[in-house]
């Protein structure tokens, strides 16, 4: 289902008769932030922490591992 560009149109239209022509950008500029950060917290989420790295070694740091070597 795509939005076509009568649809698109009466979007801006309505968006504008709704917020105004000033505040569009900034809402646009909201939402973007928004995303951005969404995104970081999403990325920092799925990376596995120091603490769980360590864990899988025996709870050993790479530091101490490479000074036993």
């Amino acid at each position: 289902m795509a939005l076509g560009t009568v649809e698109v149109v009466a979007l801006v239209v309505f968006g504008v008769l709704i917020f105004g022509v000033d505040k569009i950008p900034k809402l646009a500029r909201s939402v973007g932030l928004a995303k951005g950060e969404y995104q970081k917290a999403v990325n920092e989420v799925a990376r596995p922490s120091k603490a769980e790295m360590d864990m899988d070694r025996g709870g050993q740091t790479e530091e101490f591992l490479s000074q036993e070597e």
